[in-house]
This record gives structure tokens, sequence and C-alpha cells, in this order.
């Protein structure tokens, strides 16, 4: 695996982004955990979706706070968060447009917004892979 070393100021810009993008999904993945009943009456899906949701999204949240906070960034693990995160972008507009997923419209708004959040998320982190291998 390939790592950048955190004596490079280059790589401050990048270790920014994984961390506010664990703490984002972390505090994603908590209220789902933790609200699942009252989001499920806000957003539409089923507590046990959200449940599983929020699992998941603890767990990533996690690992991008690992890779992110290490002394050396892994280049590889930074492009699987950036893949997750492109997935994740695609899924919530798929599930939003294709009604993959019982929405409110509330539900429906907070998919996309979640979306387009994530995909700057993967962008900004493109740009700072990009800026740690100059």
């Amino acid at each position: 695996m390939t790592a950048v070393p955190v004596t490079a100021d280059r790589t401050k810009f990048l270790r920014t982004v994984l961390v506010a993008d664990a703490l984002v999904t972390g505090a994603n993945g908590l209220a789902y955990l933790v609200a699942a009943p009252l989001l499920s009456d806000l957003l539409g899906p089923g507590s046990g979706m959200l449940r599983a949701l929020g699992a998941f999204l603890l767990a990533y949240g996690a690992a991008v706070a690992v890779l992110g906070t290490r002394r050396e960034i892994s280049l590889a693990g930074t492009k699987a968060v950036v893949a997750v995160n492109i997935a994740w972008t695609l899924a919530g507009v798929a599930a939003v447009a294709f009604g993959l997923v019982e929405f409110t419209t509330i539900g429906a708004v907070w998919a996309i917004a979640q979306a387009l959040v994530v995909g700057v998320l993967a962008e900004l982190q493109i740009m700072g892979l990009r800026r740690a291998r100059r």
C-alpha cells in the first residue's frame, strides 16, 4: 500500500477532508441507530433499514477516521473511500429517481441532499489526492 508521509504539508487538505467525512458519516450513522423509529416516520424507510444503514455508517465512519488520522495516509485506502462515496452518491440518487425506497417527500429531499454532500466529499478527496501526489 502506498502512503503519503504526514510530514509533508501537502497532506493537510486530504487529512482534513477525511476527518470531516468521518465526523459527518459517524453522526449520520449514530442518528439512524438512535432515532430509527422517529426518523422512519419522517423519512420513509423502515426502522430496520435505518438501523442497518446506521450500523454501516458508524463502521465506515470509524474506518475513514482511522485512515485520516494515521501517521501516513494510505493512497489506496483513500481511493477506496472515494469509490464508496461515489457509489453512495449514485445509489442515493437512484433510490429516489427509480423509487427503489419508499421515501416521504422530506425523505427524498434528504436522500438527494445527502448524496450531494457525499459527492462533494468525494470530489474534495480526489483534489486532496492530487495535491498529495505533487
